[in-house]
């Protein structure tokens, strides 16, 4: 590695970014995948939990004097924008202070506020820790993110992107089952069970930071803020395991990068890199998010109510459902995840978004037909969420490899405030009152405004979207921090 001059200001230049995509897939990338991915799945229990103890939390002895509507209204509405602010506010923290002081910040947050609502005693201490655990979730989504595309091999960096974001589904087949057990007042009295499903997320968010404890700081983000000299201890600490697993030496790393160190980046700059210089990229975002939100929406939203009013399933069986379309949601991108490495981004990001647009508007026809049953709608809503989980999974991985380095953290968190912000705003307001009218039409109006939206995403993706599969970060956007080669000079 070649400086010039001490500490911040020093132009480098560096092989390390592609040493790390060099490598071959190890027990320390399982490691990563761990120690990061796992909260997805704690944000996927936490929403379908309080989904389904609403219900308890309203009947007299549960310990907290607050309606159904409360909960599914307020406290809901309070968690989003806890997240959505958070997002913000910790994206732009992670860019500054690093990746890995973030991501162990805002799991404690989430921690922290997660136990505490356990101990709710009145409806604002509910409301106000509801809202410091989607907080903590916001930042979780932007910390992580980067952490994971700068730590994981171009070779295999949209893969495991999906599948650490489809993992959410887990947690809400995890939730959903959860909720279940926590609730028969046969096992727990009925002001007990509901806190031990919140208290049960706290302690998994502890084992998760301790095991996140020895997830190293991204050594990309350590050479642009001017400590090369620890990126370089990091990355050859990892090769050196890498090859003691793999018994031979890795192959050596050609390609090397000239940056000038700096020690933050302005909004301006922030700014002007996203809807200026990426202009393109920043409205494939923006569909994207937009796209995978409304159609969310359009059957999450609903799907209770049409089930409870169209098909006469029990409001205590609908969890049974929901189980089943959650596991759709998760194999999705387990399935197809590595197709968007092999197949391209582009392909299968416009392919996923515009398949699952036009399965649903088959559904909507169907259901306008009175052709479906409760299982076969369900089974429609599976096979419609298989692709469009991998798609909106695929969103998250676009906004984290598309902008510059020096954005990155940030970039993540506009685009995932602006997509939590229509789906947990917009779209529980229009969707909500289409599908509780108890109008076959309304209904199939719900389903085909999310059907349209996430075919118009797919389109816009197969004009705008990045062929990013198989190349570094650096390739697809060159770091605002990039300089010529020939200023570095030899260290001394």
């Amino acid at each position: 590695m070649a400086t010039a001059q001490s500490g911040t200001g020093r132009t480098i230049t560096t092989r390390i970014p592609a040493r790390l995509d060099r490598l071959p897939w190890s027990r320390w990338h399982w490691s990563i995948v761990i120690g990061l991915g796992t909260v997805w799945i704690l944000d996927g229990m936490e929403v379908t939990i309080v989904g389904n103890i609403a219900a308890r939390l309203s009947e007299p002895g549960s310990g907290l004097p607050i309606t159904s509507g409360e909960v599914t209204g307020i406290s809901a509405a309070l968690y989003v924008t806890g997240a959505c602010l958070g997002a913000l506010f910790w994206g732009r923290l992670t860019d500054i202070y690093g990746r890995k002081k973030l991501f162990l910040i805002t799991l404690a947050v989430y921690l922290g506020a997660t136990a505490m609502t356990a101990l709710s005693f009145d409806t604002w201490w509910f409301f106000l820790f509801r809202f410091l655990t989607g907080f903590g979730i916001g930042g979780e989504y932007a910390a992580i993110n980067s952490a994971i595309d700068e730590l994981i091999p171009a070779k295999y960096r949209g893969r495991v992107d999906l599948l650490i974001n489809g993992s959410y589904w887990l947690g809400a087949v995890g939730g959903a089952l959860l909720s279940i057990v926590a609730l028969d007042t046969s096992i727990f009295p009925a002001d007990v069970g509901w806190r031990l499903t919140f208290a049960l997320g706290a302690v998994l968010a502890l084992v998760i930071l301790l095991v996140r404890r020895h997830v190293p700081e991204s050594p990309r983000w350590l050479l642009i803020h001017g400590r090369d000299d620890e990126a370089e201890r990091i990355v050859g600490s990892i090769e050196e395991r890498v090859t003691a697993e793999e018994g031979k030496e890795l192959p050596p790393a050609a390609d090397e990068m000239t940056i000038h160190q700096r020690s933050r980046t302005t909004f301006t700059e922030i700014a002007r890199t996203v809807f200026a210089r990426y202009r393109r990229r920043s409205a494939l975002g923006f569909a994207l998010f937009i796209g995978q939100a409304f159609l969310y929406n359009a059957i999450t939203f609903g799907f209770g109510a049409i089930l409870t009013q169209f098909f006469d399933v029990p409001s205590g069986s609908t969890g049974y459902y929901f189980a089943v379309i959650a596991a759709g949601n998760f194999l999705g991108p387990l399935l197809l995840g590595k197709l968007f490495d092999t197949v391209g981004r582009r392909i299968m990001i416009s392919g996923t978004y515009v398949l699952s647009g036009a399965l649903l508007f088959g559904t909507a026809w169907l259901f306008d037909r009175g052709a479906l049953t409760a299982a076969t709608m369900t089974a429609c809503w599976c096979v419609v969420l298989f692709f469009a989980s991998a798609g909106a999974s695929s969103a998250y991985l676009t906004v984290s490899e598309i902008f510059p380095m020096e954005t990155r953290a940030m970039s993540i968190a506009f685009f995932y405030a602006l997509g939590t912000a229509a789906g947990g705003i917009s779209g529980p307001l229009l969707f909500a009152e289409l599908t509780n009218t108890g109008k076959v039409g309304d209904t199939v109006l719900a389903f085909q405004i999310g059907a349209g939206l996430m075919v118009a995403a797919g389109i816009v993706a197969a004009v705008l979207a990045v062929n990013a599969e198989r190349r570094s970060l650096e390739d697809i956007a060159t770091p605002l921090s990039a300089a010529e080669p020939q200023q570095a000079v030899a260290r001394p």
